[in-house]
């Protein structure tokens, strides 16, 4: 992981992503104060599959870092583990001034089953962000939630054929009662 070379240091990553089990999480959270991004974000998508609860505050502090790609791989992750815990951080990450992460923070969302989310991501789809718009919808589908039906819609006739669709999809996901 200290080799001079890039390339040695990648490679040392992916085995650390392959081997964390093997490894153990201290290494793996170690790995996440390395000065060299392609490691820290192997190591973030290395705690997806630690099942233990020392790993959400470490993620929880990616979250702060400089660097969008740290924050959408601790978001991803953040997002797939779905500890309610965490709902706060994602939250406030539909508003992160990096277009992708915002994207991501949008998807994540979608793995929890939680209507309260419904708000949240039902004020994402006024954005410009296509992108984010088609994350939003994709994540009020997932959850499922009727109360996500007022916010998808209007969005069956979006002048974009492209929110169009994820809507009319979405709107198939959603268990509505009555």
């Amino acid at each position: 992981m200290t080799d001079a070379d890039d390339g040695v240091r990648l490679a040392a990553a992916g085995a650390l992503e392959q081997l964390e089990a093997l490894m153990g999480l201290g290494q793996v959270l170690e790995a996440l104060k390395s000065d060299n991004r392609g490691q820290r974000v192997k190591a973030i998508l290395a705690l997806e599959r630690v099942a233990s609860p020392r790993v959400f505050a470490p993620l929880m502090e990616q979250l702060k870092d400089a660097d969008p790609d740290i924050r959408a791989a601790a978001i991803q992750v953040l997002g797939k583990k779905k500890n309610p815990k965490t709902l706060g951080g994602l939250v406030k990450h539909l508003k992160d001034p990096h277009p992708a992460v915002r994207v991501h923070a949008a998807e994540a969302l979608g793995h929890f089953e939680d209507p309260r989310l419904v708000p949240y991501l039902g004020a994402a789809l006024k954005a410009s962000d296509l992108e984010l718009v088609k994350s939003a919808v994709r994540a009020l589908g997932a959850l499922g939630a009727g109360e996500a039906e007022p916010f998808l819609i209007p969005l069956a006739k979006d002048s974009r054929p492209a929110v169009r669709r994820e809507a009319v999809r979405a709107l198939g996901k959603l268990r509505i009662e009555g």
